[in-house]
């Protein structure tokens, strides 16, 4: 009989993790939060199934622009003051260092950045500098030249393939009279289309909340006019008194919203580091999932344990994290965690709003790290995965490389690539190609326990027995007439828990 004191906590804790992604209301998170979903029960050729991707999926292709501009911030959770209006797009690099191709692979990346918040790409230039003009980011000769291109294209929107200062974000959008948008800021717009559960969505809002912090502007000085008496609509109470302006109002009432964000974000924290401090207790060991954006990390998780996530070929398909239990094939139980996925210049803003997630990463036994081989330029996303990962205090955890969609790779990339990363394995999570070689490379990896023992466990004490099959490795099992005798390694805590039957 189990002794509930002792038994093993770990679908709780998943299903707490899954109650707290489903705690918001307004969210339309309807994912898989049943741990023991196992591949079996799933059938990806069935055309009958439908997987909580596949209704994730359908939701989001019915997501649509907001076409108008908006001068005014109706309501300060909605942190654009002129929504993005990402439609017909003109796209602007400076190449500052690196080779012509790996100038042209970043605007090729860009583009894609682009299409997946929803706009159509119309032309594309970018000029070889030294570093970007402080005033106009190109040179100032080359704004006349696509302020041209925006008027023959017809369009709306220019996209700079870079972090803008304010100053230079304003004088872009003067000359240009168009709107001007930045890396960062297209890469918050799409955080905020796919950002669903609760905690992605507070996430996103912060890191909007400190990028537009720096660049509260208005069109027409609508942002500068006093704020007191009936003079101001009666805007003024509340305010510090007569002659406050209205950016000096929306600046505070920004503070005051990122202050209550983090404080909701930091109790998000502590309930992740709880868990966290459950799994090692129970010495569950942990694999996250990470790699660079649309590297194939949901296919791989799906693939590896049924968990039916959203799988979409685009950038960002997934924000919320994800974890699934795994078996390895000697019965020890560990987990499985799909990331975020990172990008070159992944922005500071998104980093610091991500921690507590990406602590997820840090905290793990094991990263596999996942690798497009299709991609033009590999080594670079294995280089932009490995700074991010050094940034958040993961550089120093073990790393499997995984070659994903090797069905389309070059077979010349995929052996330049593992000439590269030994440490590696190839597989195509489409096909299913090299999925049991990956298996096999993970439990290897994992964390294997130390302490020796050898028991005889009474019958009465089977809760005892499948802890060992569960977290422990088995020598030898033979099962007398007094109880089972079993020899083997096992954690400090089950260890002492055994040291009352040893023989």
């Amino acid at each position: 009989m189990t002794n509930p004191a002792e038994d093993f906590t770990l679908d709780a804790e998943l299903a707490q993790t899954a109650a707290w992604e489903a705690d918001d209301s307004d969210s339309d998170d309807t994912g898989d939060t049943d741990w023991e979903s196992g591949y079996a029960d799933f059938d990806p050729d069935d055309p009958e199934e439908v997987t909580t991707g596949d209704l994730d999926l359908a939701a989001r292709h019915e997501l649509r622009r907001v076409a108008g501009l908006r001068t005014e911030l109706e309501d300060i959770t909605e942190v654009e003051y002129r929504q993005l209006r990402l439609e017909r797009v003109v796209l602007v690099g400076v190449w500052t260092e690196g080779t012509a191709e790996d100038a042209e692979n970043s605007m090729a990346e860009l583009a894609l950045l682009a299409e997946t918040a929803g706009s159509e790409v119309l032309d594309n230039v970018y000029q070889r500098r030294q570093s970007p003009d402080p005033a106009t980011y190109v040179g100032r000769g080359k704004v006349d030249g696509i302020r041209e291109i925006v008027q023959a294209t017809g369009a709306d929107t220019v996209i700079c393939d870079g972090e803008l200062a304010p100053s230079q974000l304003r004088n872009l959008e003067d000359r240009l009279k168009v709107k001007v948008v930045d890396r960062t800021a297209l890469i918050l717009d799409i955080f905020a289309q796919h950002a669903k559960s609760k905690e992605g969505k507070a996430q996103v809002e912060l890191a909007q909340l400190n990028y537009m912090m720096q660049r509260l502007r208005g069109w027409g000085g609508n942002l500068s006019r006093q704020a007191g008496g009936r003079a101001a609509g009666g805007v003024g109470i509340g305010g510090r008194g007569p002659g406050e302006t209205k950016i000096e109002t929306d600046r505070r009432r920004i503070n005051d919203r990122i202050a209550k964000l983090r404080r909701q974000l930091k109790a998000n924290a502590g309930t992740r580091a709880t868990m966290r401090q459950e799994r090692q207790r129970n010495a569950v060991p942990s694999v996250a999932i990470a790699g660079y954006t649309n590297a194939g990390k949901s296919s791989l998780l799906n693939r590896l344990t049924g968990a039916g996530v959203l799988v979409e070929d685009a950038l960002f398909a997934t924000l919320d994290p994800t974890t699934r239990r795994a078996q390895a094939s000697d019965g020890r139980v560990y987990t499985l965690s799909d990331t975020v996925g990172f990008v070159r210049h992944l922005p500071h803003q998104l980093v610091e709003a991500f921690r507590s997630t990406l602590e997820e990463v840090a905290d793990a036994d094991l990263v596999v790290h996942v690798v497009d081989g299709s991609h033009a330029d590999p080594e670079g996303q294995i280089s932009a995965v490995r700074e991010v990962l050094a940034e958040i205090g993961a550089a120093s955890i073990p790393e499997l490389i995984v070659i994903n969609k090797a069905d389309i790779a070059d077979p010349m990339v995929i052996t330049r690539l593992r000439q590269r990363e030994p440490h590696s394995v190839v597989v195509s999570a489409r096909t299913g190609e090299g999925i049991a070689e990956a298996l096999a490379a993970i439990e290897s990896e994992l964390p294997k326990p130390q302490v020796e023992f050898d028991a005889l466990v009474p019958y009465a004490r089977g809760d005892l027995v499948d802890q060992i099959h569960r977290l422990g490795e088995i020598d030898s099992l033979e099962h007398t007439a007094d109880g089972t005798r079993i020899a083997g390694r096992a954690t400090e805590a089950l260890a002492g828990e055994l040291a009352d039957y040893a023989v």
